[in-house]
């Protein structure tokens, strides 16, 4: 009994048995690399109070002193709740902006240039760093420049997902190429400047469309904003909808919807929401009564 007690403790954890030199040295390997990590900031926990930081971080909208939407400005568009004639609406209601989607992400890849690469339409109107883009001069005009109708220009991410700037794209559908729910044409974030990011503000009324070709586009109010590289519109069709990180959120894609009267349909529009110079802590689109005044404007000039 004895000789089984004493035969029984040289297996206690703390004899050295078996390959003991090799488990040793695996976790003091494993530790090194998590201080390394640490030190680095490539934990995952890390990555996930970081990227938390960037995605719900506040972002002050810029404000528009003239009414209009300039180059260089900070801004969020959205897309406003249309209330639907017919009973049985199966899409979803209330006001949506375009974000930066980030399903995409995995937080365990070590690739420093990792970065989302798609968008979705979400609930929230508050402008964070998900939901807020930068309006880029594409063809020389200086910033502080009002964009005009017919203009290209860019959108560019403010949240800081990655080392550089994003940008918003599409390209033409294809076999390998298309939207996930709907299947029609994509629209995605990527680094590289090109025709795949200009796009063109219109005006919403397709009978004064050529008419308002040159003139300023209004901050705040409904326009159309169309690919130039496709000549098709962004749009939320407000019936396909996925799972994120941060719950459920709506497809955007680029597709012209357009009605009996050969007009686009209320999945194309877009409001470029800017800041309220009353209140730093609020947009334009919480205003109660917003005043635009700039149709009036416009057509008095234009008769002068």
């Amino acid at each position: 009994m004895a000789t089984g007690n004493a035969s029984m403790a040289s297996y206690r954890p703390g004899v050295l048995i078996g390959n003991w030199s090799e488990d040793l040295s695996l976790q003091e390997e494993r530790w090194k690399d998590f201080m390394h990590k640490r030190e680095r900031g490539e934990l995952l926990i890390q990555k996930l109070k970081k990227l938390q930081e960037s995605v719900l971080k506040k972002i002050q909208l810029s404000v528009s002193k003239d009414g209009f939407v300039h180059f260089g400005d900070t801004v969020m568009l959205l897309n406003p709740d249309k209330k639907p004639l017919v009973q049985n609406y199966s899409g979803v209601h209330g006001s949506l902006t375009l974000a930066v989607n980030l399903d995409e992400i995995s937080l365990y890849s070590t690739k420093p240039s990792l970065a989302p690469r798609g968008l979705s339409a979400v609930e929230s109107v508050n402008p964070v760093g998900r939901n807020t883009f930068c309006v880029l001069s594409v063809d020389g005009s200086a910033e502080g420049e009002p964009i005009k109708f017919g203009q290209n220009f860019a959108l560019g991410t403010t949240g800081g997902f990655s080392d550089q700037m994003l940008y918003l794209a599409s390209d033409h559908k294809s076999f390998m190429r298309f939207s996930k729910k709907s299947c029609l044409q994509q629209v995605v974030l990527t680094d590289e400047l090109s025709q795949q990011t200009f796009w063109q503000a219109a005006f919403l009324d397709p009978q004064l469309r050529l008419e308002y070709e040159g003139f300023p586009v209004p901050a705040n109010s409904e326009v159309i904003i169309t690919h130039y590289f496709t000549n098709r519109s962004l749009a939320v069709p407000r019936k396909f909808w996925t799972r994120s990180y941060f719950g459920k959120e709506h497809e955007v894609i680029c597709h012209t919807y357009l009605d009996s009267h050969k007009a686009e349909e209320d999945k194309n529009y877009w409001l470029i929401v800017t800041g309220n110079p009353g209140d730093e802590n609020t947009t334009m689109f919480d205003r109660p009564n917003p005043q635009p005044g700039w149709v009036r404007k416009n057509e008095f000039s234009k008769e002068k």
